[in-house]
């Protein structure tokens, strides 16, 4: 495995130079931030992660003033509320994309939501308080917890949102790949254990975010996470 030096000198080198690629590099947000978040933007970004995987980003980009609309800001107590009457209309309502499962997951993500809310003060204090070094723990419970939620639609969320992260995208899997770190796409928990393990050795070692990092590694083949 190669030193966070090293991957980046290789990224700079496929991206024009050190400031270019600086400029590139996606940074987090300040915890404080985080934490300030209200609760209807966390559930706004997860159901707009779970709309856009596998399918076009652009047409939901386009519906969204309606997914807002419909959904009521995306309160969470409104959409945790949402009975079978209210869903089946939501599925006729033609300011949003009607897939039912999807669909159907708001109000699940809402309820989810509002017991992590309650819990640890809002889904904001949750998210900016979980340690970096802990990130895949993070990604996993969104995942167990959720509806709809895969890991790869967990990892964009939270980058969305600007947590600390990193995406284990096509090229940020290549890059662990070619480093030794893992030897196939990373399923099981014993090899995310060990991507984990790896971009907290490159953390440590260079003072870089995880997002920062990521970011490094998908550039130095070609293309951005």
């Amino acid at each position: 495995m190669r030193s966070y030096a090293q991957i980046h000198a290789m990224a700079a080198r496929r991206k024009g130079g050190a400031e270019a690629l600086e400029a590139l590099l996606a940074k987090p947000l300040a915890p404080r931030k985080l934490a300030a978040i209200p609760d209807d933007r966390w559930l706004a970004a997860l159901t707009r992660a779970i709309f856009q995987f596998g399918f076009n980003w652009k047409v939901i980009e386009n519906k969204w003033p309606g997914f807002e609309a419909a959904f009521q800001g995306f309160d969470l107590r409104a959409c945790a509320m949402l009975n079978d009457e209210a869903l089946e209309a939501l599925l006729k309502d033609t300011r949003i994309v009607r897939n039912p499962p999807k669909v159907r997951a708001v109000q699940e993500n809402a309820t989810f939501l509002l017991g992590l809310s309650r819990e640890h003060g809002s889904v904001g204090k949750l998210v900016a308080g979980w340690p970096a070094e802990r990130y895949v723990e993070l990604v996993d419970l969104l995942r167990k917890g959720g509806s709809r939620v895969g890991a790869q639609t967990a990892q964009y969320f939270l980058r969305s949102m600007g947590k600390e992260s990193f995406i284990l995208s096509r090229d940020v899997i290549a890059a662990l790949i070619r480093e030794g770190v893992v030897a196939k796409a990373p399923t099981a928990a014993r090899d995310m254990q060990k991507v984990q393990e790896a971009f907290n050795a490159w953390k440590k070692e260079s003072g870089r975010s995880l997002s920062e990092i990521s970011r490094t590694l998908s550039l130095g083949v070609d293309s951005g996470d």
